[in-house]
């Protein structure tokens, strides 16, 4: 059992320090992996999904953008706005980040690969890299598309400052059942409802 304990703590550590070379490349997406983790676990756990699950949700998450690596440095840090070239290779960093760690053993079969791949596609199929819709989507991915989505929102990013927490919230009701999964989206609002939601907002 303690063998057990210390490979999973190994394992965590391994992906938080791939989680942080990846935000230390842009600081204003500094802690954004750690973020979504957070934001994704509580979520799991509001979902009432096993401690297992949760594990593996809140690890998936913090390698959820891993395939940014592999984006130029002048995409990720423009000011303006992107192309229509440049914006393909963004949507290129789920399939990059899949390729980089397809080979570890242990993500092939306990979500974490699914998380890479599937978090940015649509609840209505109007996603990428795949266009997936609905149920086809792995539930860890749609936890973390929600996940992924708030902090973005609510975090400065280069090409804007943070959007207001209620403006940010209306945003995802309004897309629950286009872009979101209704049932992640009502569970995740049901943490403001009842102030249970531990946020990691920056200060103005």
């Amino acid at each position: 059992m303690r063998y057990v304990q210390k490979v999973k703590r190994d394992d965590l550590e391994l992906i938080t320090a791939l989680a942080n070379a990846l935000d230390s490349r842009d600081t204003y997406t500094m802690c954004h992996s750690e973020n979504v983790a957070k934001y994704s676990l509580q979520i799991a756990k509001k979902m009432n999904l096993s401690k297992e699950s949760c594990d593996i949700i809140h690890k998936g998450a913090l390698l959820h953008d891993i395939g940014k690596i592999g984006i130029p440095e002048h995409i990720l840090q423009k000011h303006g706005r992107l192309t229509n070239e440049e914006y393909k290779i963004i949507q290129s960093h789920p399939r990059i980040g899949y390729e980089m760690i397809k080979h570890v053993g242990n993500f092939h079969n306990n979500g974490i690969l699914d998380i890479v791949l599937y978090h940015h596609e649509r609840f209505d199929g109007k996603g990428y890299p795949t266009g997936l819709k609905g149920n086809q989507i792995p539930l860890y991915a749609r936890i973390v598309a929600v996940a992924d989505t708030f902090d973005a929102m609510t975090t400065k990013r280069v090409y804007r400052d943070e959007l207001n927490l209620d403006y940010t919230l209306n945003e995802i009701w309004k897309n629950k059942g286009g872009q979101f999964d209704p049932e992640v989206v009502d569970a995740f609002l049901s943490l403001f409802d009842q102030q249970e939601l531990e946020l990691c907002l920056q200060s103005s």
